[in-house]
């Protein structure tokens, strides 16, 4: 979208193509950070979530009753029907807990690892020994 040159200042409009990674939002590379993970779990355990959902929400939704103190969620584990599942992942406290974006990462991944490990009833170093 162009503006018109007001005072002599130029024609306005985006600085970057949008196809550049500067133009991505935060919830993007969020997002991205999910489906790495995610693929990175699958090439050892693609037939165990074949039949898992992989959500990103911005926060979670907090109960009645439950306050600041009992803790905020990195994610959730929830069946949905008998045989599927779904792992949400919030962006917003992950975010909020990190400094920088290979922190990030590594919460995100590692916030990914042990919600699996809570659907297959392992340890979350037996899902990844490297975590």
């Amino acid at each position: 979208m162009r503006r018109r040159d007001r005072r002599g200042r130029g024609i306005r409009g985006p600085l970057t193509p949008p196809e550049l990674p500067v133009t991505r939002s935060r919830a993007q590379v969020f997002d991205d950070l999910v489906l790495d993970a995610v693929e990175r779990l699958e090439r050892v355990w693609a037939r165990e979530l074949a039949n898992v959902e992989f959500l990103v929400e911005d926060v979670p939704r907090v109960p009645r009753g439950v306050t600041a103190e009992d803790g905020i969620p990195f994610s959730r584990l929830e069946a949905a029907r008998p045989g599927r599942a779904r792992i949400i992942v919030y962006r917003r406290p992950v975010e909020i807990r990190t400094k920088d974006p290979e922190e990030m990462a590594l919460l995100v991944y590692d916030t990914v690892v042990e919600e699996v490990a809570n659907l297959l009833g392992l340890e979350p170093e037996t899902v990844d020994p490297e975590a």
